[in-house]
């Protein structure tokens, strides 16, 4: 890489978008794989729901502490370890329904490993990607997300049909240590400064050249505004917004395969490469809005807080109409359609409230992260377990999960959300910088 002249921050740009890939090939794979073995042994959808769920609640433990981690120890080091223990975890404990105590630890503790990476990654992105260049590489690397749940949509449930759901589990680990090995030798440090770099338009010296290619980095030593930062309305803008984009994305990538079972009567090994779609097109559309938004503040067509703001209302306005269409269709490619335009339009929506974090805080990117994510991983806790019982629910009211109108409710949920988040969004967020 260095021979090739390529700058810096996009290694590091393309190294964290094959983190995030890697992090939900993972997630998906593991839905999938428990899904067959549950099901094969008539686990009940409570049951399943809360195996499922046990990832959030670890991952919710480690979201602050992650943001803390990254701005004291640096988040390259805090990216390498958490991504060690949890391939370590799926490399080495057995995928046993019969086995739940064990299955519980297993996913509580890949959790709180995986809850540090996303608050690191908003470090080193912080750090590393000057001010013009954020959205379109935030939603890079956030897209890896997507393409790897596409990914995993793709090619785990045939890997499970051949050779059983542990081979998922030893992939990931496969896929998690390569991924380690390569960022410890490709990554780096960030230069280090204490002030902001602005992008200069015109620059001659080689001086100047240089200080746009590096973020914002705070001091080690800095102290962190706890206080201003709990109680920030703009802050509390994104916490919403991430709550929400992440109750949608976690209940579809959770339950759409029981989904297509039970009420499309359709298996994920029969349904080919369009089960993939809602995760691509997720893929696409966080790279258009990211390179969208760059492009509107660039050439000042838009303010950066009227940029966040559109597209932020757009994207999760969009999702939520296609979110209560969806159990109406009662089809195979309905569903995909109607999923695929909810997703899409959901990480489009990403160039809005998730960029946003280092808009207001770019110091303290990592800790805003940590807090806004936190709620997003809560939305996985309540998201996941709460579509549970009320499947259960109405299973004991007599209601035929086999009829896709008895899951309106599990889809208008996230829907009603998406429209409240997008007009807080539209009320209290800003593109200025809040934080010193």
């Amino acid at each position: 890489m260095a021979r090739m002249k390529i700058p810096k921050r996009y290694v590091i740009v393309l190294l964290t978008f094959i983190c995030t890939n890697v992090c939900y090939v993972e997630r998906v794979g593991f839905s999938i794989a428990y899904t067959v073995a549950a099901d094969a042994i008539n686990v009940n959808q409570a049951n399943k729901g809360l195996i499922l769920s046990m990832f959030y609640y670890g991952y919710v433990l480690s979201q602050i502490p992650g943001g803390w981690a990254a701005q004291r120890l640096g988040g390259r080091r805090v990216l390498l370890l958490s991504f060690l223990l949890w391939s370590l975890i799926c490399g080495l404990i057995p995928l046993d329904p019969n086995r739940a105590v064990i299955l519980v630890l297993s996913r509580l503790f890949v959790g709180v490993a995986q809850g540090f990476i996303f608050p690191a990654i908003h470090t080193v992105l912080a750090q590393w990607v000057p001010p013009q260049e954020r959205s379109r590489s935030v939603s890079l690397t956030t897209s890896g997300m997507y393409l790897g749940a596409a990914c995993g949509m793709l090619f785990f449930p045939s890997l499970v049909k051949h050779m059983g759901p542990q081979s998922v589990c030893l992939v990931e680990a496969v896929l998690g240590v390569a991924w380690s090995v390569i960022w410890l030798k490709f990554s780096s440090e960030p230069p280090r400064t204490d002030l902001p770099k602005v992008a200069m338009p015109k620059v001659a010296s080689r001086e100047k050249i240089k200080a746009q290619s590096v973020g914002v980095v705070a001091p080690r030593t800095v102290k962190i505004p706890w206080r201003k930062i709990i109680f920030s309305l703009p802050v509390w803008a994104i916490v919403v917004n991430n709550f929400t984009f992440h109750y949608a994305l976690y209940v579809i990538m959770n339950w759409l395969p029981t989904y297509f079972e039970l009420a499309l009567k359709l298996s994920l090994q029969d349904m080919g490469s369009s089960k993939m779609l809602p995760y691509f097109n997720m893929f696409i559309f966080s790279n258009i809005g990211g390179v969208v938004a760059d492009h509107l503040i660039t050439k000042r067509i838009l303010s950066v807080t009227k940029t966040r703001k559109l597209l932020n209302t757009i994207g999760f306005v969009v999702s939520a109409v296609a979110l209560m269409a969806l159990p109406s269709f009662g089809t195979p490619s309905g569903t995909v359609i109607c999923s695929s335009v909810s997703l899409g339009f959901l990480a489009l929506g990403r160039a809005g409230f998730a960029v946003n974090h280092m808009d207001v805080a770019p110091k303290f990117a990592g800790i805003v992260m940590g807090v806004s994510n936190t709620a997003g991983t809560l939305a996985g806790i309540v998201g996941v377990g709460l579509t549970g019982n009320i499947l259960e629910a109405a299973k004991a009211s007599n209601m035929d999960l086999t009829n896709s109108e008895t899951w309106k409710t599990v889809f208008f949920v996230p829907a009603y959300l998406c429209i409240f988040s997008s007009v807080i969004f539209l009320v209290f967020s800003t593109g200025e910088k809040i934080f010193e």
